[in-house]
């Protein structure tokens, strides 16, 4: 199979969860990783725990499949002078350290870049690189507006229970990275590319921001419901939640007949999207009795022999039961194997995940040396 990026050098020197989330990604579409670790314990995940698996971080197991590890010590002259000199090899440079940061190092785009006007340059941050403020998930989260819209309709806001600011910003990574080395191909232009988590957040507001933006209403916090559509979002069962998503007026006359209940179909006011929108509670008040008198099981059954899109709740041990997922060789322990999450899409020709596991610290020096510097040491 012919791995999309193969032959592209990506020097990371990004560490905790957006960048090396991002430079996994690349490594699974076939780019040559080399990740620039600190010798003092190397990246902080590797540190992260508990859970362990024999030793390792099941933390940074889940991030860093596909790459090969250097321990540079970035603070010592002689470790500058090699960052520099593997990345005047490198096809695509990326970081995650404060702005500013890798000015300081000698390590920065401006620096890289002026005997490579090709080099194409990544920078996560918080903020921006206008901004020195330290940049973490969570305060990426509160200053988003999602928060705001996520929990109960008259309780705290919540956080997201995946880490998803730091991981938009590496899926966006991704993106920014890719639509710059196709226009080097075509123009033989390097880029800089100046990435925050909060924009990334922002940018996830969509529909949210433009109810606000272009209709002046502040979208209120719709709980598990959702603030344009009616009946769409998460109601209960005999013996549990499950979703509904009933998007069009053909569903509601859909679930209304699977229901026995085909008056309902034809009550003026649940005709629209927007009367069922207006009249949420009345519609609820006349469908949840029935979602309560039976199971899970039988109403998912009913409703999709009708066609009406629906599902179950899972916890993260049922949905990984089904899961497609790649095992590769425990980096530290001979006899154990790491199981982890492939790209979420498959590509003709092109496998969903690097062959090479997660690397030991300082493990490829060697083999980069040669395969980079044509070194031997």
């Amino acid at each position: 199979m012919s791995a999309p990026l193969a032959g592209v050098r990506v020097l990371d020197f990004t560490r905790v969860l957006a960048g090396p989330f991002a430079t996994m990604t690349l490594a699974d579409l076939g780019a040559d990783v080399v990740k620039v670790e600190s010798p003092r314990g190397g990246d902080d995940t590797r540190a992260f725990g508990p859970p362990f698996a024999a030793g390792a971080s099941t933390y940074f197991l889940a991030i860093n499949r596909g790459k090969r590890s250097v321990a540079i010590d970035l603070r010592l002259p002689e470790g500058q002078a090699l960052a520099r000199r593997l990345a005047a090899r490198a096809d695509v440079v990326m970081e995650n350290f404060r702005p500013g940061v890798m000015a300081d190092l000698g390590l920065d785009h401006a620096t890289l870049s002026a005997g490579r006007p090709d080099l194409v340059y990544c920078s996560i941050s918080g903020f921006g690189q206008a901004d020195p403020r330290r940049g973490y998930d969570i305060v990426a989260q509160g200053m988003s507006g999602i928060p705001a819209l996520t929990g109960p309709v008259a309780g705290d806001p919540y956080k997201c229970g995946a880490s998803i600011a730091d991981l938009t910003a590496g899926m966006n990574a991704v993106q920014a990275v890719l639509a710059a080395l196709f226009r080097r191909e075509r123009t033989g232009e390097g880029a800089f590319i100046d990435l925050s988590l909060v924009d990334g957040q922002r940018a996830l507001l969509v529909y949210h921001a433009s109810s606000w933006l272009n209709g002046g209403v502040a979208p209120p916090r719709p709980g598990n419901r959702h603030p344009s559509i009616h009946p769409f979002g998460i109601y209960a069962a005999a013996d549990g939640p499950f979703t509904l998503a009933i998007g069009n007026d053909r569903l509601w006359r859909a679930m209304c007949a699977a229901l026995g209940e085909p008056d309902w179909a034809t009550d003026p006011r649940f005709a629209t999207i927007a009367d069922r929108v207006a009249a949420r509670h009345a519609v609820d008040a006349l469908i949840q009795p029935r979602f309560a008198a039976r199971s899970v099981d039988e109403l998912l059954a009913l409703l999709r022999e009708t066609g009406v899109p629906c599902g179950p709740v899972w916890d993260v041990p049922t949905t990984l039961e089904g899961a497609t997922l790649v095992d590769h060789p425990h980096p530290e322990a001979a006899h154990r194997t790491v199981r982890t999450v492939p790209l979420p899409w498959t590509m003709s020709g092109a496998p969903r995940a690097a062959g090479r596991g997660c690397p030991r610290l300082d493990g490829d020096a060697e083999d980069v040396a040669r395969d980079w510097l044509g070194e031997v040491r």
